[in-house]
């Protein structure tokens, strides 16, 4: 399965409950979530939400939903939501009010004088910056995520808005042109529902990933609910008598627990399938259940009386109380061989964990401090400190959103420093990401280390226990390389800034240095580069000062390769044998010659990269190309490229076709491929059990697109039993 790629089929209507009510109990709906915020909220704290009520509903009067509903109800719905996790009043104002800057007339200035400037603030956190103009919706979107991310470092209740509002979203998704659905789906499940569970909101979290899946990837999760739906029922009888087991046991040892199977989400299971590699029956037959005491002392316990009834599968059990993960989530994981060799996976934890776990950050708001921003869990306080950091260090908000989204996805490390101060680091993460995340200072000034006593490599990827001693050295800068193998948003972008914050004259000596050294490997010298060449070379890349050419090259921002190429070479044989003539096939090869690889044979939309190879100029393979690997293993000079937005021409890529042997085969497939407009450059036979015959053909192509239509059209011949593309 391609994890990236949309589906096309629509889902099954959603059986999730709607919020809002029908058109005619707009007031019974408000009259609802009163009700309800009387059960912790003083009466005049009651009434000032109500007072937001009344405003909004002016502020959106005459608008509606897609739906059809009149447009309060969103807000209304969002703060109920919130409600539910025991928000405090002034966020659920907040959200009640959460688009009234964006979607109507009202400033926040108004806002500010009505309902005070911490509201105002918290409703602007939320708004999408709607007068500015972008060039792209990535762009927008980067630009708006940092917006919001820097209201939440402030106050944490914007994301918890922005995620209600998102959720609601989420539900309501049906009524959206598909295109834009599958969108707002895939913007979800790689921001909202890892932002979710980086604050440990996992009951937010799991229905966004969810609903995410269900709008995304239709089928895929229509098949794994009715699978999974499938195996519940036959699963049943197996759960309760392993459940009645444990619950004896735990009675007969003179503990108070509840113990209950848990099921397994959708989402969850389908990223395990693509993570494990491991098919559904492998998945499904884990049998998992969790066990909620009143205490600590408790969990460690009832974890003996579990491992005594059943034998614990070695290095399998995980300590989250000890070390709590990085959103402050905690609870004992153990897998036990149960009865007939089952695998029982078995979390232990308190309410108040569970709580924590359910809640995240939403657990610990009645520990508001009362004078504006919340106090947060310390994981979340070290993550938002760690934004700041980021925002301060990268140039620009795509920069910054690329960032986050690494440190959205930490499938954690822990580490220590050798006085046992932890550290949380992504899988992955090596000695120069732990010396980043301990200071920036300790990171920039780091110059060897010690791990577990031992010196290590500054890029030797750290595992779960070890200790890390960082050697410093006062004025030691970061290098470059390091770019090549950190993986936390906060070295990198520190790496980066540091990068950019070079002086410009020395800049400017490094790239001067680099292109003269590659010049001499092409029998010239820059000092013989007259003002007219360099007039010419500034005019094809569009730079206005010799002096910004070098700085950009010593900045790492052009190669000093291609440009050496392009003075003497000259920008004429810019496209030879890189495509049609007067397009630019690979954005960043400039006035180098291009080739395509004939062992992978890459076609616009696959990811691509290039080889510098002496006589040919830059070769472009497929990312997946087996022969890469021995240009990795050399170190051989490699660029990643991307395809322009404007590619026209034919690309040769390979196919293959495994058909039953049939009179006129060979003839109808060929016809098929001709019918959907591609030339057969080549096809081989070869027979392989008297049965069937292996095809592999070369065809011409336009893009990833043409292939697809190509290939489903053969899908569609009776007698083509598997056809897939070839990759060297």
């Amino acid at each position: 399965m391609d994890a990236s790629r949309p589906e096309t089929t629509p889902p099954a209507p959603a059986d999730e409950p709607q919020v809002a009510a029908g058109p005619a109990d707009a007031r019974l709906l408000i009259s609802d979530l009163c009700t309800y915020l009387e059960e912790y909220l003083t009466l005049d704290q009651v009434r000032e939400v109500y007072r937001a009520y009344l405003f909004g509903a002016e502020a959106h009067e005459g608008q509606s939903r897609l739906s059809g509903e009149p447009y309060i109800y969103h807000p209304l719905a969002v703060a109920r939501i919130l409600a539910g996790m025991r928000m405090d009043h002034q966020c659920l104002m907040a959200a009640i009010l959460h688009d009234v800057i964006e979607d109507t007339k009202t400033a926040k200035e108004q806002l500010a004088r009505e309902f005070g400037p911490e509201i105002a603030e918290l409703v602007d956190g939320v708004s999408k910056l709607t007068l500015i103009k972008f060039r792209s919706r990535a762009e927008a979107q980067a630009e708006n995520f940092r917006k919001m991310m820097l209201a939440m470092t402030k106050d944490i209740r914007v994301i918890m808005i922005k995620l209600a509002d998102r959720l609601h979203n989420m539900r309501t998704l049906g009524v959206m042109r598909a295109k834009k659905a599958r969108r707002i789906a895939r913007e979800t499940l790689d921001i909202y529902a890892p932002i979710a569970n980086r604050l440990g909101i996992n009951s937010i979290r799991h229905e966004l990933e969810e609903l995410g899946m269900a709008a995304h990837w239709p089928w895929r999760y229509r098949i794994l609910c009715a699978a999974l739906r499938k195996r519940r029922g036959n699963r049943k009888e197996v759960v309760s008598n392993i459940e009645g087991v444990l619950r004896g046991r735990l009675r007969q040892e003179g503990y108070d627990g509840e113990v209950y199977g848990r099921e397994k989400h959708v989402y969850s299971t389908y990223r395990k399938m693509l993570e494990k590699k491991l098919s559904l029956n492998e998945l499904a037959d884990v049998y998992a259940f969790r066990i909620i005491v009143d205490s600590v002392d408790t969990c460690y316990r009832v974890l003996g009386v579990v491992h005594n009834l059943y034998r614990p599968v070695p290095g399998r059990f995980k300590d989250y109380i000890a070390i709590p993960k990085a959103n402050g989530y905690q609870s004992l994981h153990t897998v036990l061989f149960g009865p007939n060799g089952l695998p029982i996976e078995i979390q232990i934890r308190t309410r108040e964990m569970h709580r924590v776990a359910e809640e995240g950050i939403a657990a610990h708001w009645q520990y508001k401090n009362t004078g504006g921003g919340a106090l947060t869990p310390d994981a979340a306080a070290d993550w938002l400190r760690n934004l700041l950091e980021m925002q301060k260090d990268s140039g620009n908000s795509m920069e910054f959103l690329e960032h986050v989204k690494v440190d959205l996805f930490p499938d954690e490390v822990y580490v220590f420093t050798p006085r046992g101060q932890i550290f949380v680091l992504p899988k992955g993460a090596t000695v120069i990401d732990f010396a980043f995340a301990v200071h920036s200072d300790v990171g920039s000034q780091c110059v060897a280390a010690r791990v577990d006593r031992r010196l290590a490599p500054l890029r030797s990827q750290l595992r779960n226990g070890q200790t890390v001693e960082i050697i410093t050295k006062p004025n030691n800068r970061p290098n470059p390389a390091w770019l090549d193998f950190v993986v936390t948003g906060k070295a990198r972008a520190t790496i980066r800034s540091y990068l950019k914050g070079l002086e410009q004259k020395e800049a400017m000596e490094l790239g001067r240095r680099l292109l003269d050294r590659e010049l001499e490997a092409l029998g010239r010298r820059l000092d013989q580069v007259d003002e007219q060449e360099r007039s010419k070379l500034l005019a094809e890349i569009g730079l206005s000062s010799f002096e910004q050419l070098l700085e950009q090259i010593g900045l790492g921002n052009r190669m000093a390769k291609l440009v050496a190429r392009l003075i003497v070479l000259g920008g004429e044989q810019a496209g030879a044998d890189g495509g049609p003539a007067g397009s630019l096939t690979i954005k960043g090869t400039e006035g180098v010659v291009v080739s395509f690889a004939k062992c992978c044979g890459p076609i616009p939309g696959d990811p691509v990269v290039a080889i510098f190879s002496p006589g040919r100029g830059l070769v472009v393979h497929h990312h997946d190309c087996p022969n890469l690997g021995d240009f990795r293993r050399q170190g051989q000079s490699w660029l990643d490229v991307q395809w322009a937005e404007d590619v026209s021409g034919e690309f040769s890529t390979a196919i293959r076709v495994d058909a039953g042997n049939q009179r006129g085969m060979l003839a109808t497939v060929a016809s098929l491929i001709a019918e959907e407009g591609s030339n057969i450059e080549d096809v081989r036979s070869e027979e392989r059990d008297g049965l069937s015959t292996s095809l592999r053909f070369v065809v011409s192509v336009k893009s990833r697109r043409h292939l697809a239509s190509i290939i489903r059209r053969l899908k569609k011949v009776p007698f083509v039993l598997r056809i897939n593309r070839v990759i060297g």
